[in-house]
């Protein structure tokens, strides 16, 4: 589509954007079973994108079939504004679900969809802010950036921060914050640990090298790690205001009269901001391996994923003071991960913030007020304005 003819091209309404974007299934899971690309709604995003002149960008996620990252943009310059939205949602269980999970159904002054707060309702008014400036000089560039994959992996962003797009100044994610600014927020780390030793008769401990009693010590040595660094870290902008470490999951042995060859523990790490995931991993492992090799056991010990770094922009960073203002709230801390850090490996000045509650995030019956819709064309209008103009 040209320049030219895309301009004369029509750009449906709020309303008839995110039905559309509902309609169109994007759920993102390790389950293959549940797995959707999510290239149609990127294409429908770039149709609209272009028709309002926007320039875009369409890049598959290396090493994952049928997952896209769409670069919008609108004007030049080295600096400007990234409006950021993730394209999938997770996977419903549609007999909980009063309508339609794709289906925009409205009832009580909500609109009801599966992805209607998380998040596709961003993109719908984020272009519909973006439309009252599609004929103005733009000093700086306004950028519509949609990931793929933020629910399960959160490999679409990972991929912009190594190949090094986009390039901006200021960036906001569109999660919902009830359009309170947010510029903090705890990792997430999800951890394998396992022992595997020799199994043997129970009568003679000699005859084998039990897991599970390795696995034991190293309870210990986590709950004492737990312990330091709860003493250590403190933020109080947080709820829980330290880092926490829950076991989530044990598995080892099969029978009472047998000494046990495998034991594995599953945990759960969140950092505060400051603290480096691969600095925790290893004060674990310094822990760890001693038991291992005292026991003479051996061990694994690895991600169950990437996991997400914590984040942090400054309380006087000029986004921040900018959204402060903007809508009279100020900015603070979630406990819910984004892909905010990866926008910050790209250089960019990042915060969180869009319409609907977080609490109805990942729920049956998922909706968005429609009374947040206004609120936040004006705000998003707000921030284009001082961003790019």
């Amino acid at each position: 589509m040209s320049q030219s003819d895309s301009k004369s091209a029509v750009v449906p309404g709020i309303r008839d954007m995110l039905a559309r974007l509902i309609s169109l299934p994007s759920i993102s899971s390790a389950s293959a079973k549940w797995d959707h690309s999510n290239e149609p709604v990127v294409r429908t995003l770039a149709e609209w994108l272009e028709a309002l002149g926007f320039a875009v960008e369409i890049l598959e996620v290396p090493g994952m079939p049928g997952k896209f990252n769409l670069i919008g943009t609108l004007g030049s310059g080295p600096g400007g504004l990234v409006l950021s939205g993730h394209t999938d949602t997770v996977p419903f269980d549609d007999k909980r679900w009063q309508s339609d999970p794709f289906t925009l159904t409205e009832r009580d002054n909500r609109w009801y969809g599966l992805g209607t707060c998380d998040m596709k309702g961003f993109f719908p008014l984020a272009i519909e802010a973006a439309r009252a400036f599609v004929d103005e000089d733009l000093k700086q560039p306004l950028i519509i950036l949609a990931t793929a994959d933020e629910e399960s992996s959160m490999d679409g962003a990972r991929a912009l921060a190594e190949a090094g797009k986009p390039k901006a100044r200021y960036a906001v994610i569109g999660e919902p914050t009830s359009l309170k600014p947010v510029r903090m927020h705890k990792g997430i780390m999800m951890e394998r640990l396992k022992f595997e030793g020799q199994s043997g008769h129970s009568s003679n401990p000699a005859l084998g090298r039990n897991a599970m009693e390795g696995m034991h010590e190293a309870l210990t040595e986590l709950l004492a790690l737990r312990s330091g660094w709860q003493e250590k870290y403190r933020n109080p902008n947080f709820e829980v205001q330290f880092p926490t470490l829950n076991l989530g999951c044990i598995h080892g042995g099969d029978n009472p009269n047998r000494i046990c060859a495998q034991c594995e523990l599953h945990f759960d790490l969140r950092p505060l901001p400051g603290m480096n995931m691969e600095t925790l991993r290893q004060a674990i492992l310094s822990k760890v391996q001693p038991i291992a090799d005292r026991r003479e056991l051996s061990l694994e010990f690895e991600p169950l994923f990437d996991g997400v770094p914590p984040f942090e922009t400054p309380a006087d960073a000029a986004l921040v003071k900018a959204c402060e203002k903007l809508t009279g709230h100020t900015a603070h801390a979630v406990a819910f991960a984004t892909e905010a850090p990866w926008l910050q490996k790209l250089g960019l000045e990042t915060l969180v913030m869009g319409p609907g509650s977080i609490d109805q995030a990942h729920q049956p019956d998922e909706f968005i007020e429609l009374s947040q819709l206004d609120p936040t064309v004006k705000v998003l209008r707000g921030l284009i304005r001082q961003f790019c103009l």
